[in-house]
């Protein structure tokens, strides 16, 4: 049978995982995907540097349009970055009828439904395992291994970089300055950060985790993003002396009203297997009604955990490469003329758990001022801490864990205690899951 023509645009980190794999194991994978996946012509402005990496076994050229355009190509691999060239790039594909496989998450996060749209209407595929969690295979579970369940809310550890450094935060009690120039050094974190330690990053990854899960349009404008830079050692050991430890979480959950689209700083029981998660890898949590909780875990980066989940696209697309558009998986788990308009919650309808942390001042009724605040907002305490204060220290941090209520209450709340005379600076917020 005729090789399946693969034109690669980009091989730089994971362009290269995704050639080494496909040529160490291409006789495992003919063998699973019917036939021969052979990368004809690869795409780079570095052509010297591209030359160099495939020795003469593919094509390479400079213009990335001429392989979109190349009447031999099959397939399509966009691994270039950015939303710009990148969706020019895969809409013209797309319209040249080649299918598309992707690791570009913030491409799919902003550019997804017009994306998928298209290619609805050229009925050709588009796959993206490699667009979340690296080489863990999230998206096929979701989209396949869960279809039976009702999802109703995943959470997860999906960016590395955010993670290592709070894992180094709390093992080595450095403040989280002194660990980003570590990542940084390392090749963790990026010269520019800010996507990985903001959220941002996250906030792509669990935007197309969401639109799988519950069968919404991308929707990533309405995603609350926070991230780890205001995370202090303090709070990092107060959280470990109550039993719980603090990750970067994308959590996306089924609500009465619509669903909860949120990336936040999160206290997280020890106890819970995604807690231990370090350094980093990456987990995601699955909740569905039929099966439980289920929990994937490895590489969410790297050249080949990546490369690998590319690869396993290609291997989907050439199996179902001749098979009626109609009979093939929907790009969003869903039928694109079934999805659901249900609403994305404003972050001050989402209902969950406070930590609470404030500088006051060591004086008789200040814990009494707070609780009656708190109170008066119908806001439960399930646990306190109150250290008690050093030798001609005059203020001192009182700690406390609310049960589940609206972030509207717990806004307002914190709003009257700022005002209290006795309360020095900001009030410390950090959100709570059990992840049952």
């Amino acid at each position: 049978m005729k090789p399946i023509n693969v034109g690669l645009l980009g091989i730089g980190t994971v362009g290269g995982g995704t050639w080494a794999v496909l040529a160490r194991n291409r006789e495992e994978i003919s063998r699973r995907a019917g036939r021969d996946i052979r990368i004809g012509v690869v795409a780079d402005k570095e052509t010297a540097k591209a030359k160099k990496l495939t020795g003469g076994k593919a094509r390479v050229t400079a213009d990335a349009f001429e392989v979109v355009r190349d009447p031999e190509v099959d397939i399509v691999i966009e691994l270039i970055g950015g939303t710009t060239v990148a969706k020019a790039l895969v809409l013209a594909a797309i319209e040249n009828g080649k299918h598309v496989v992707t690791a570009n998450k913030a491409l799919l996060a902003t550019h997804g439904n017009e994306i998928f749209a298209a290619a609805q209407k050229k009925g050709v595929m588009v796959a993206f395992e490699g667009a979340v969690a690296g080489g863990i295979p999230i998206i096929k579970a979701l989209r396949e291994g869960l279809t039976a369940n009702r999802i109703e809310w995943i959470a997860g550890i999906i960016n590395g970089t955010s993670n290592f450094i709070l894992s180094e935060m709390r093992d080595k009690g450095l403040p989280f300055a002194t660990v980003l120039k570590e990542a940084q050094k390392l090749g963790y974190a990026e010269a520019d950060p800010t996507f990985d330690i903001e959220g941002v990053d996250a906030a792509h990854k669990l935007t197309i985790m969401a639109a799988i899960g519950f069968g919404i349009p991308m929707q990533f404008d309405k995603c609350h993003k926070e991230g780890i830079s205001g995370l202090t050692q303090e709070d990092i050991r107060y959280a470990g002396q109550l039993g719980y430890r603090i990750k970067l979480l994308g959590i996306t959950k089924r609500a009465e009203k619509g669903i909860e689209l949120r990336v936040h700083p999160t206290l997280i029981p020890t106890k819970r297997l995604i807690a231990n998660v370090e350094g980093v890898m990456n987990a995601v949590l699955v909740k569905g009604d039929a099966v439980g909780p289920t929990m994937y875990y490895g590489a969410g980066a790297g050249a080949e955990p990546t490369g690998s989940a590319v690869v396993a696209d290609l291997v989907d697309i050439t199996r179902l490469h001749t098979a009626d558009p109609g009979h093939r998986v929907p790009h969003l788990a869903f039928q694109p003329d079934r999805m659901s308009n249900l609403e994305i919650l404003p972050m001050e309808a989402v209902v969950t758990s406070y930590y609470l942390r404030m500088r006051v001042q060591d004086r008789p009724g200040v814990l009494a001022d707070i609780t009656r605040i708190l109170g008066d907002a119908s806001i439960s305490i399930g646990a306190m801490i109150q250290r008690e204060p050093a030798e001609g220290e005059e203020q001192v941090d009182i700690i406390m864990l609310t049960h589940q209520t609206r972030e509207k209450s717990v806004n307002a709340a914190i709003g009257k205690i700022e005002k209290l005379p006795v309360v020095t600076g900001k009030v410390t917020r950090i959100r709570l899951e059990e992840l049952q």
